[in-house]
């Protein structure tokens, strides 16, 4: 996750990449909600509403974050992306192993009836969505030199990240596959 961290804002920034950007400020959260995580098994089940609380609030400063700089991407010229090749690896990588990691977490958070590790798992499950979106807006603008796709693409995971948000803010389980 750190590398996704790393590679996906820096080169995010590089090329103007609205969606490689959310994708690395997604890795950003899933990594500060595992911590979020891994402390709620330490201190015990007394922390997990806060702890799943906290992954909500996570959720929607990624929103917040898609709809501003999608909509600057969009109306702005000079902030259209570029094309990045390092971008298209990053997010392929994470399209194919992201869905296994979250499914994983969904098992043990089952088994431990843990929301907190519920609202990880849905992080990383919006993680795989978001690299398999960010890729094809990505590619678009690669190959068919699309600038608007990578925006276009970032906002179609508005209704993924906002219903998971309010699931992990309600302490649901998620249902996310």
């Amino acid at each position: 996750m750190s590398l996704e961290v790393i590679l996906g804002i820096g080169e995010g920034i590089r090329a103007r990449s609205v969606a490689l950007t959310a994708f690395g400020a997604d890795s950003l959260v899933e990594l500060i909600s595992a911590l979020v995580v891994l402390r709620r098994f330490q201190v015990g089940p007394a922390g997990e509403r806060r702890a799943a609380f906290l992954s909500a609030i996570l959720l929607y400063i990624i929103a917040v974050y898609i709809v501003t700089t999608s909509t600057l991407g969009l109306l702005v010229p000079a902030l259209r992306p570029e094309a990045s090749g390092v971008g298209i690896v990053l997010l392929l990588i994470a399209a194919i192993g992201m869905p296994l990691l979250g499914k994983a977490k969904r098992r043990l958070a089952q088994s431990t009836a843990s929301a907190a590790l519920q609202a990880d798992a849905a992080q990383t499950s919006i993680c795989a969505y978001m690299a398999w979106i960010g890729l094809g807006g990505l590619l678009a603008n690669a190959i068919f030199h699309v600038a608007w796709a990578d925006s276009v693409a970032a906002l179609l995971l508005l209704p993924l990240v906002l219903r998971e948000a309010n699931r992990a803010r309600r302490g649901e389980l998620c249902t996310c596959d």
